[in-house]
């Protein structure tokens, strides 16, 4: 198997270091340069055919965000941001890159470790992953291989392209949903790498009369605040980060907040959230399988599962026991996902009722929420 060859991106020269350093001592991965700012690494792609970037988003004279503009159409590299908490880590998502890493808190004991760890994670990841072009989201024909080449008409036309995933847009005319659907119906979502964009592509399109939706989305801690109001300003339902006790009710979907585990439970007539420290499970927390798992175990009501693109297994087993529980569970499928990892073991143990392509999600649970 080839090595993952890297490209680090940074302006800072002790990053730099850092994860030159701890990257090169990775079995697997090697380090073929770096770059001191975006015009350094334009020149410098192809002469050293990297296979994955590792990409600041904060850096002077062209921005990470603008660089992926003009990088992703031509050569459709995977990139991994490394980013501080930032809110323009969500435009570079959306501009194309596969994921990201907070850079660690230099005060806080463990803090370069868990960054250690986590890129490296997602390096490999973003290797086998597929690079999503801009402002196509939810359309199976905007994820290439990495690597790839594309012909001269497309590059034109998607290196025009602006990103529009910034401002709100109609959800689909879906006939509205009864009273009593809306209020004996809790839908779980779980996603990883290439999930930011995933779940935003899936509930823009899903009206605001729909049942209560909790989501568990790999992302650090502080980010998950901010993937929340990002989505709240683009959906037509309620979205925001699930606090210790919210009740779960139709028009509101909750965010599992970063660095802890959340959970479904009953709580007299309501069905609530519990968010609690804990120790990750299936190497994440939070993770899809808790929320998954509790949903089976706790929900008695009409429950939907629905499983998208991640590296891993994580949600696979929780969708299995909500599915045996009787609900009815969706997984994205390969063509769509930007990594077919936690989708393609869900549906390999039987997890999954129904596999569809990211774009047709939408329609797959109103379909079924009708019935």
């Amino acid at each position: 198997m080839n090595n993952i060859k890297v490209l680090v991106v940074d302006d800072s020269s002790l990053f730099r270091q850092m994860i030159i350093q701890h990257l090169s001592s990775q079995q697997g991965i090697e380090i073929v340069g770096y770059a001191i700012n975006a015009y350094d690494a334009k020149r410098k792609i192809p002469l050293l055919n990297p296979t994955v970037l590792t990409l600041d988003v904060e850096m002077p004279g062209l921005s990470g965000i603008d660089f992926l503009k003009q990088l992703l159409p031509t050569n459709p590299i995977p990139v991994v941001l490394v980013s501080s908490l930032n809110l323009n880590v969500f435009d570079a998502l959306s501009a194309g890159a596969v994921d990201f890493v907070r850079k660690p808190d230099m005060s806080v004991s463990n803090s370069k470790d868990t960054f250690f760890s986590s890129l490296t994670q997602k390096v490999r990841a973003a290797s086998i992953s597929k690079v999503r072009l801009p402002r196509q989201i939810g359309n199976t024909a905007n994820t290439v291989p990495a690597g790839a080449t594309l012909s001269s008409n497309i590059i034109s036309r998607q290196a025009a392209a602006p990103v529009q995933t910034q401002a709100a847009v109609k959800p689909m005319p879906f006939p509205p949903l009864s009273r009593t659907v809306l209020d004996s119906t809790i839908i779980g979502i779980g996603a990883s790498t290439g999930g930011t964009e995933a779940t935003l592509a899936v509930l823009q399109k899903l009206p605001a009369n729909i049942p209560g939706i909790v989501i568990t989305q790999h992302m650090p801690e502080g980010f998950t605040a901010m993937y929340a109001q990002r989505l709240d300003r683009i959906c037509s339902m309620e979205v925001r980060e699930a606090k210790n006790g919210d009740i779960i009710r139709p028009g509101l979907a909750l965010i599992a907040p970063g660095g802890k585990q959340m959970e479904v439970v009953r709580s007299g007539r309501n069905y609530i959230v519990q968010c609690h420290a804990g120790a990750k499970v299936s190497g994440h927390a939070p993770s899809v399988d808790v929320l998954f798992s509790s949903i089976a175990k706790n929900v008695s009501i009409n429950k939907v599962g629905i499983i998208m693109t991640g590296m891993g297994r994580d949600g696979a087993d929780g969708l299995l026991k909500m599915r045996q529980s009787g609900a009815f569970t969706i997984g994205q499928d390969k063509e769509s996902c930007v990594v077919y990892g936690m989708p393609m073991v869900a549906y390999n143990i039987g997890a999954v009722c129904n596999q569809a392509s990211l774009e047709n999600i939408p329609s797959v649970l109103m379909n079924h929420l009708k019935k």
